[in-house]
Formats: C-alpha cells, structure tokens, sequence
C-alpha cells in the first residue's frame, strides 16, 4: 500500500511540474539551440529528486487521507492501549522513536508503515487484521513494518526513485524532440509534437521504471519479515505470513488484490510478476524458516 501510494503521488507530482514547467516555457528554453544534454541532465535530476522528495513527505498524510487512518491519540479500548503499549515495545527495541499507531477501516488483513524518516513514522493496521489474527501474529505483523522504518526503506526508495525520476524525464525529452525533428520535420525549436510525445513518455517510462521500484520493494519485504521475527520471534511471523496465505486463497474473504502487506492472491508469473510490490508468500515463509536469525 505505501509502495502504490509513494508511486502514484510521485507520479502525479512529476506529470504535473513537467506541465507547469512546459507552460512557463522551461523546455522550450532549454532547446534553443538544439538539445544541451548537460543542462538537460542536471535539469532532470533537479526535478527527478525533487519529485521523489515531495512525494516521501507527503507519504504520511497521503496515507491517513486515501485510507482513512484514525490515530490513535488516546486509547479508548483494551485493544487500542495494547496495540500502543506493542508499538512502543517494538519501536524501542529496534532504536527508533515511538510512530504514530492509526487504525483504519477495512475487512480485509491489511497493515502499513510509512514516514519520511524512521523517528517520523507510521505504522497502521486494518480493523479487519485485528479481529482476526491473535495477539502474537499482531505482533509480528507490527514487528514486519517497524522492520520497515528501522531499515529506512522509505527513505531508500526516494533516493531510488529519485534518479528513476531523472532518467524518466531525460530520456522523454530527448524522445520527444528526436520524433519532432525526424517525424514532424520540425527544425526550429520545439513544436506541438515534442510536448505531446514527450508527455506521452514521460507516463509510459514512468509506469516502465516503476519495475526498479517494485523489485526494490520485493527484497526489503524479505529484511523485514527477518527483522518482524527478532522483534516478536519466528514463529509468530511465520504464522502471521500462513494466515496471510491461508486468507489470500479463499475467496469468499479476500478480493483480487490484497491485502496485508498488498499481496496478490498467488503467485503470478511473466510481465506481471515485475509489477509486484511483494514476494509470493511461499517465497517468504521458506526465507524466513532459512534465515540465520
């Protein structure tokens, strides 16, 4: 969930200062005398690093408002001052400070951690994952994502998405302007066909890219699932990822796409397998039963 939602308001924030940039005439700027590739790099990884930055410190409350996370600021109930005392416990123990604990509303199994630095975080669990999981494998599922804060993997996928970003907005421009030259004969600055075919792919090469992300995603899933097993033991988490399984195939409880920690419902192959922000559970439980803890 915060992988989706990091990329589609990065993806946003891009479209829109490309936009911006294009009616201030920035572009059109930049090519004057043809393309400079120097200006146009340092241009790129000016706004790349830019977007990926925006779009960490919006990570948080872009999360509490897509999905309706209230926090918890003073329990109400024996499960809500459990769930903090548990957060508080895990947050000490892996060195970070105290995040913010939500709860938010949805049946299926689902949890969360974001937060644009690990003593500025996160961490929320659906409504549904509490009433069915017991109090061990809520544990581990909250151990999973403190995982996440403590390893910095917010942080690290900004960087990552920083210089995708740049590579996104260079090569669109360069695209752009060699269609506009060749197909539309266009010699003199830059014509309608530049901005359409560079617009164009800028969004192609931003959803191509995202695949870097993605596999990032898939190998920090498998660190935190060994540091949510320190933090409240292997069993415990190997347990939580079974009932994830054991959730994600029946279908008469889980939709399409899942759930806790956005898993899809078995494992998918081909194309669509560089599109996943998350390993097959099997994958991940027989890491975890091979992990040197």
């Amino acid at each position: 969930m915060r992988i989706l939602l990091f990329l589609a308001t990065n993806l946003a924030v891009i479209l829109v200062a490309s936009f911006t940039l294009r009616l201030l005439g920035v572009d059109s700027y930049l090519a004057q005398n043809g393309i400079d590739y120097s200006s146009l790099l340092i241009f790129a990884a000016v706004f790349g690093f830019a977007g990926a930055l925006i779009s960490l410190f919006l990570s948080k409350p872009m999360a509490k408002w897509s999905t309706r996370a209230q926090v918890i600021e003073s329990p109400r109930t024996p499960a809500e001052r459990w769930l903090m005392e548990t957060v508080a416990e895990l947050a000490r123990n892996a060195g970070i400070k105290m995040p913010e604990v939500a709860i938010f509303p949805a049946t299926q199994s689902n949890a969360f951690a974001t937060g644009w630095n690990k003593n500025d975080a996160l961490v929320a669990v659906s409504e549904g994952l509490l009433h069915r999981f017991n109090k061990d494998e809520i544990k581990a599922v909250l151990g999973h994502e403190i995982g996440h804060v403590a390893n910095g993997d917010m942080v690290t996928l900004a960087l990552i998405q920083g210089v995708v970003n740049t590579f996104v907005i260079f090569a669109s421009r360069v695209i752009g302007s060699f269609v506009d030259r060749v197909v539309f004969r266009n010699e003199e600055g830059h014509g309608i066909g530049f901005f359409v075919v560079s617009m164009v792919a800028e969004l192609v090469l931003g959803i191509l890219a995202s695949t870097i992300v993605f596999w990032f995603s898939r190998r920090r899933e498998f660190r935190a699932d060994i540091a949510g097993a320190r933090l409240a033991g292997r069993g415990a988490m190997i347990s939580a990822l079974a009932r994830l399984k054991q959730e994600s195939e029946a279908p008469d409880q889980m939709p399409d796409t899942l759930q806790a920690f956005a898993i899809s419902r078995g494992a998918r192959g081909g194309l669509s397998a560089l599109f996943m922000t998350h390993p097959p559970l099997e994958a991940r439980i027989q890491a975890l039963q091979n992990a040197q803890l």
